[in-house]
């Protein structure tokens, strides 16, 4: 029986543990709030940006999967480089593997779709901290004092996701309400959207696989499609035409809302994914450990099914 830490109780780290629990695995779940333990997971409060902490809550892991992020991206210059380096202290003082949640923020603007080969060069704050993280890490898997690997995906969606989602909240409320649906970008650009449950079952592929270290993977994510199409199929699920869609200049978002969603004004910096096509491939993957995405339409039935059995208080 191999010994997990999973960092992070949200929507992707809850998913991790659910999966190892099931599979008979120990698991602990560590976050700043802690929680109750469950038969299979146990929960640990601790601070992530304390390595001494960190390092001693994660004594004796196998593998430790870090699904942390900070509350909001206006946070993440001060959150970050402490809470990446006491991950990085803690998985090698404990000689624990290291599986890193990841995003396509390291590639920029690209006008190709993006592989694990796209060159990382972004040229915004967010990317240049992912990029100095990768970095770290990888230098420390080349030394040999740790084994890592890092799983990329796009926008994140599914069960679980919500403000912080572009197609979360302010996507499936007004669709599921019969609304008008307010959107940034093109509506009718192409843009890759990776689910939620893929991502959780790449990472803990990933973490029990030899040949998963030193290379980043792209998570299996199903073809792209536009917002307008995403929008419409969610529609379709429900069995209803189309939502109307209006288009949302992005100073609304970013200066009108941001002031007060101050997580939002850090969007200015990833608007290229929204203006234009956004397509990664994640072929690698499949090829190697044989894992498909969940195809778009079981995805957004799955989400609207979660969304639907949410307390009526918090829809």
């Amino acid at each position: 029986m191999t010994d997990h830490v999973v960092l992070g109780k949200g929507q992707i780290g809850s998913t991790v543990a659910a999966i190892l629990a099931e599979q008979g695995e120990r698991v602990r779940v560590l976050s700043r709030s802690g929680g109750r333990s469950t038969p299979g997971i146990e929960h640990v409060k601790v601070d992530a940006r304390d390595p001494q902490a960190l390092t001693a809550a994660s004594a004796g892991a196998d593998v430790i999967y870090n699904c942390l992020n900070p509350a909001g991206y206006h946070q993440w210059a001060q959150e970050w480089p402490p809470m990446f380096a006491a991950i990085l202290a803690a998985a090698r003082a404990g000689g624990a593997s290291l599986v890193n949640t990841g995003n396509l923020y390291v590639y920029g603007p690209v006008t190709e779709p993006m592989t694990e080969r796209t060159p990382l060069r972004s040229p915004g704050e967010k990317g240049r901290i992912r990029i100095r993280m990768w970095n770290d890490a990888m230098a420390l898997h080349e030394q040999g004092d740790i084994r890592f690997t890092e799983a990329r995906g796009s926008d994140y969606f599914g069960p679980g996701a919500l403000a912080d989602a572009m197609l979360g909240e302010r996507i499936v409320r007004p669709v599921v309400e019969d609304k008008i649906v307010s959107v940034v970008g093109d509506p009718d650009a192409p843009h890759s959207f990776t689910y939620i449950p893929d991502v959780a079952s790449a990472l803990v592929r990933l973490g029990g696989d030899d040949r998963a270290w030193g290379r980043p993977w792209h998570v299996p994510t199903a073809p792209a499609r536009s917002m307008r199409e995403m929008i419409g199929a969610m529609a379709g699920v429900l069995g209803r035409e189309p939502a109307p869609i209006r288009r949302l200049p992005w100073w609304v978002l970013i200066h009108a809302i941001g002031a007060f969603q101050p997580h939002l004004r850090g969007l200015k910096e990833t608007r290229h994914q929204w203006d234009g096509p956004y397509i990664m491939e994640s072929a690698d993957f499949t090829e190697v450990f044989g894992d498909k995405p969940t195809d778009t339409d079981t995805a957004l039935a799955e989400t609207l099914e979660w969304w639907g059995e949410r307390p009526a208080a918090l829809r």
